[in-house]
């Protein structure tokens, strides 16, 4: 009984403090017509909630309203007095699909 009730304790203390697959370090690259520039972000999920920041080479960005169900995320960034809104999703362990009206992106995980 005390193994079965120590074994369960462990399982929902790894269960509580697991990391969300999207956490973490992300890098692409996005093509504009004034040619192409990288991405990095930082995601960080708690519960249903996103936040980060998305770094370029124009300065960082705070990540806002961000949402995550399952695979699937959703957020803004604000800059220039303009927001954008994006959706996301997992689709492997190292590899996140995001869009806007301003076309897809290809995140993939950096590994430390």
């Amino acid at each position: 009984m005390k193994f079965l009730l120590t074994a369960m304790l462990l399982f929902g203390a790894m269960v509580t403090y697991a990391q969300n697959p999207i956490d973490g370090n992300w890098k692409g690259t996005r093509e504009t017509p004034n040619g192409s520039f990288e991405l990095n972000y930082t995601f960080k999920v708690e519960g249903d909630s996103l936040t980060g920041v998305l770094k370029t080479q124009f300065g960082e960005i705070p990540i806002e309203n961000g949402k995550v169900d399952g695979k699937k995320f959703s957020y803004s960034i604000s800059f220039n007095d303009m927001t954008i809104n994006n959706t996301g999703e997992l689709v492997s362990d190292d590899e996140i699909v995001t869009k806007n009206e301003r076309g897809e992106t290809k995140l993939t995980r950096v590994k430390e």
